[in-house]
């Protein structure tokens, strides 16, 4: 495992937005594993950045992302098919048909969740999945509990997790309870990993995974199997480190 400290916010998603064009004019045809929220933001903003000034192309570029509330349509703001829409796909030269989502609002959950991990195989899996970590060490919608063995599934939300998720919505009442996720097995089958971690509010779970033990109550810790991962943390994220 590498990790790369940096000073701020700005610093890590400039890193990690640099870190994944390197990969891109690597190999033009990368199937990127994609995640939402407030810490991938930055990176995208700079991806898109990237795409307008340097001319960046994603039209060979395969995406498949981590999860989906259950619940929301597509068109929802708070579904994480608008957030990607809104704070990526819409800006980049990524084919619509190349950008791949979990159905949180389809009419059979159990055959979607099927569906996606089968899609992701016939991409020839993840090459370079980025992720962030949930204050309970959560990856992706994975909850402590949640075996390594695990594909994409629904999961019932960790109340933390909805509760740190609230700031997205008008109320707590309005949440999700469930989600359809990638599986921890699924996420280990990725060929690289970047894990991003930003602010005081992290650092206590940075802590954890570094320096604790692996076991599926802290779900982040089965990465230290894997053997190619990159850590972008920021100074406030590194506070106990």
């Amino acid at each position: 495992m590498k990790l790369i400290r940096t000073e701020n916010y700005a610093e890590m998603s400039l890193e990690a937005g640099k870190f994944i064009v390197d990969k891109l004019r690597s190999n033009p045809s990368l199937t990127l594993g994609l995640a939402t929220g407030s810490t991938p933001k930055g990176v995208y903003e700079y991806l898109i950045q990237d795409h307008e000034e340097n001319e960046t192309t994603y039209k060979q570029v395969k995406s498949v992302n981590l999860d989906e509330y259950i619940g929301l349509p597509a068109e929802d703001p708070n579904s994480y098919h608008y957030f990607m829409s809104q704070n990526l796909f819409n800006h980049l030269d990524i084919s619509e048909n190349h950008t791949h989502i979990p159905n949180g609002a389809a009419s059979d959950l159990e055959q979607e969740c099927l569906r996606y991990e089968k899609l992701i195989k016939e991409l020839g899996g993840v090459d370079l999945q980025i992720l962030g970590i949930g204050q309970n060490g959560h990856i992706g919608f994975n909850e402590p509990g949640t075996p390594f063995t695990s594909r994409t599934h629904i999961v019932t939300l960790d109340q933390n997790t909805r509760e740190a998720n609230s700031r997205f919505f008008n109320s707590l009442d309005e949440v999700p309870t469930h989600a359809i996720t990638m599986g921890t097995a699924s996420i280990l089958e990725s060929k690289e990993i970047l894990l991003l971690v930003s602010g005081e509010s992290k650092a206590e779970a940075l802590f954890k995974f570094i320096n604790g033990e692996i076991s599926e109550e802290f779900p982040a810790s089965v990465l230290k199997n894997h053997q190619n991962v990159t850590v972008i943390a920021d100074r406030d994220a590194l506070k106990y480190i």
